[in-house]
């Protein structure tokens, strides 16, 4: 079996994802300032990293507040698609890869005494 998986990085400006994928988002944005260690009127760093999140076209926050064509992470902290308002935006996107050695997302029930072991027999290629 093979290990290796390849992502196809999709720009979120051009293209979302379908309603309800998991999904691999590439986010940028600046993290708050330190005051500790910087002065209060300077910005914190730029950031751009990949999180683990899902898409949604609507999407109600702990506030009240409704999100339509959002990323939703595990904390219910929702990100825009870059360029649209918000602090931090969704540059790419990419569907997650399959399980180690399958073709699918995700092994249920008896299933999984099968596939993971299969896994856990395989090697990366180089």
């Amino acid at each position: 079996m093979n290990l290796n998986t390849v992502v196809a990085w999709v720009d979120a400006r051009e293209r979302l994802p379908r309603r309800g994928m998991p999904v691999a988002a590439a986010i940028t944005g600046r993290y708050p300032a330190d005051s500790a260690t910087e002065s209060a009127t300077a910005l914190g760093e730029e950031f751009w990293l990949v999180k683990p999140m899902y898409f949604t076209t609507q999407h109600w926050s702990e506030d009240g507040t409704e999100h339509s064509d959002c990323f939703v992470d595990s904390d219910g902290v929702v990100r825009l698609p870059y360029g649209r308002a918000g602090d931090e935006g969704v540059t790419h996107w990419a569907y997650l890869p399959t399980l180690p050695g399958g073709t699918t997302h995700g092994v249920l029930g008896k299933d999984v005494h099968t596939a993971l072991p299969n896994a856990w027999g395989t090697r990366p290629t180089a």
